[in-house]
């Protein structure tokens, strides 16, 4: 069901999509004959990335509208919403992807805090809630996709409002995907994109080259098609450094903490550190 909303006419919204994954799914959806509503914050990126995409749409220019969002706030989100269904119709692909990173620590400025969970789970949360409805009610295929983290499921140490953030991304799509399956006639599934490491502007660090281990956009976007045509809703990415086999196992590991009752964030404690790499290894059940 939800692979048959990526169809020729149908409309994808995506946010963030003035870069990285953002704009190559944004591009593909355009290959692949969808009209597609670029969002991101106002600029000369956006408007740039909508006159890429629009060099590759089935339709040209004509199939793709830029339109500038902040994700952070519910009415600019209501706004994409109307601006979209006036240009297009009814929205079939809904991929909520915009999402910052400006660093954070428990104790530090709290407007860090305020910006990540405002893009990153904020938005999220009311682009599902906003767009949702009408995509139930006009009753055709129809599937929304947000993007998550693995760093909100293993949880490692550095960046905690970004975990927080993404760890309710994960949450908030599995309640999601559970109300719209237990929704009569529903026919919109959801999907939580969880990328591996992927070289983007929010990445780069600094870095005017991919790293060796990092995936590309369009690899990353590769992967989430394939996994939509299976119906997959975690779409665990790999990437050239891990394999999902060990992506599997630090999942399992922090699981763990809570059943065996380990301190949190187990894996970097020193009392700990050697049974995972053991755990890790195959060593250890």
């Amino acid at each position: 069901m939800s692979y048959s909303a990526i169809a020729r006419n149908n409309v994808a919204v995506v946010t963030g999509a003035a870069s990285g994954i953002g704009l190559a799914a944004a591009r593909r959806f355009a290959q692949l004959g969808l009209k597609v509503v670029l969002a991101d914050l106002p600029g000369e990126r956006l408007q740039t990335a909508a006159a890429e995409v629009g060099k590759v749409a089935a339709g040209g220019a004509a199939d793709v509208a830029a339109i500038a969002t902040d994700v952070s706030r519910a009415d600019d989100l209501v706004a994409l919403a109307r601006a979209t269904y006036e240009r297009f119709g009814h929205v079939h692909v809904l991929m909520n992807n915009a999402g910052i990173q400006p660093g954070s620590s428990l104790f530090g400025p709290v407007e860090n805090w305020e910006a990540v969970i405002g893009v990153n789970l904020w938005g999220v949360i009311n682009g599902s809630r906003i767009f949702a409805p009408a995509m139930i009610a006009h009753g055709e295929p129809a599937l929304i996709i947000n993007t998550g983290s693995k760093q909100g499921i293993t949880t490692p140490p550095g960046d905690p409002a970004y975990n927080v953030s993404k760890a309710g991304v994960k949450v908030f799509t599995e309640a999601l995907q559970h109300e719209l399956r237990n929704t009569e006639g529903c026919q919109v599934s959801a999907h939580l994109l969880i990328p591996g490491f992927v070289y983007t502007s929010l990445t780069a660090q600094g870095r005017t080259e991919k790293p060796a281990g990092a995936w590309t956009p369009d690899q990353t976007v590769d992967f989430m098609m394939e996994s939509l045509a299976r119906a997959d809703f975690y779409i665990l990415c790999p990437d050239n450094e891990v394999v999902r086999s060990t992506d599997e196992k630090r999942i399992l590991w922090a699981a763990g903490d809570i059943v065996e009752n380990r301190p949190p964030l187990s894996r970097w404690h020193p009392d700990y550190g050697e049974a995972f790499k053991a755990f890790l290894a195959g060593n250890k059940d």
